[in-house]
């Protein structure tokens, strides 16, 4: 009776070890499938902390950085049929000079958002002013438009007319220097300080104090001459004058000094008192 009964107990023990068997590999998925759960669910968690939700994530920026083309691939590019070449300046200054075929538009004037309107965003555009002042400005905002492809001239049309390329000009007859006339005027004192400028030019307006406070100095030893670019621009042609302002001094009738941008009253004096006693 005692292994009849150790018998029956040996094949419960037997049939729920089955079952249990039976029953693991279930289980098992379940606790693969819900751990791959688990898994997936820590993986987009992550992703999603290190993206970012879509609305959090910095927008990819559509304004295109400021790319300058070279004079040569500028005065090429302003030829095509397509191109919309536009002067950022004055009028005043357009009706002096311009690069042909360019429009004036103003950013400044009535009538400029007007004028922007008309421009074909899918067309090319190529802006100038007398550096890159107002070119620049004007520049980003028809990026910011949408305009595909948006060009500035690199120095502006100061360094277009002292490189030697064309413009229109109508600069009134007896306003410009022949080249005679100024190599006149550089020989009338052994020392001769050149501002090469002009009254639309912010950083050459920065200048006209230096250059007063020096005139007034009693013990200058340099004559100093004043040349308004608009009006001479043959003679920035000539002499290679492609930024303003630029300050030239001459000893003797000759060059010995050349430099572009702004100078201080005193770096001016002091390099005219060294020349002065060499």
């Amino acid at each position: 009776m005692k292994q009849i009964k150790h018998f029956i107990l040996m094949l419960l023990v037997s049939a729920a070890g089955t079952v249990k068997a039976q029953q693991s590999p279930g289980e098992n998925h379940q606790a693969l499938a819900k751990a791959n759960g688990l898994a997936s669910s820590g993986a987009h968690t992550a992703l999603s902390k290190t993206n970012g939700p879509a609305s959090s994530r910095p927008k990819e920026q559509t304004a295109a950085k400021e790319s300058f083309l070279t004079l040569a691939e500028f005065a090429v590019s302003v030829k095509k049929a397509s191109a919309q070449l536009i002067d950022a300046r004055t009028h005043e200054e357009f009706i002096q000079n311009h690069i042909k075929g360019a429009i004036n538009i103003d950013p400044v004037s009535a009538g400029y958002a007007k004028q922007i309107a008309e421009l074909a965003k899918e067309k090319p555009v190529f802006i100038y002013s007398i550096a890159n002042g107002r070119s620049v400005t004007v520049a980003k905002e028809l990026r910011a438009k949408g305009f595909k492809e948006v060009n500035v001239l690199p120095g502006g049309i100061a360094n277009w007319i002292g490189s030697g390329y064309p413009i229109i000009s109508n600069t009134k007859k007896g306003l410009a220097l022949s080249s005679a006339q100024f190599n006149t005027l550089t020989g009338s004192s052994d020392l001769v300080l050149v501002d090469f400028g002009s009254r639309y030019c912010g950083a050459c307006k920065q200048l006209i104090p230096v250059l007063d406070s020096l005139e007034k100095k009693q013990d200058l030893k340099a004559k100093i001459i004043r040349i308004e670019a608009y009006d001479n621009t043959e003679l920035l042609k000539d002499l290679k004058i492609n930024q303003l302002p630029t300050l030239v001094l001459y000893q003797g009738g000759k060059q010995i000094w050349k430099k572009a941008g702004l100078s201080s009253a005193a770096e001016l004096e002091t390099l005219i008192n060294r020349k002065g006693h060499e």
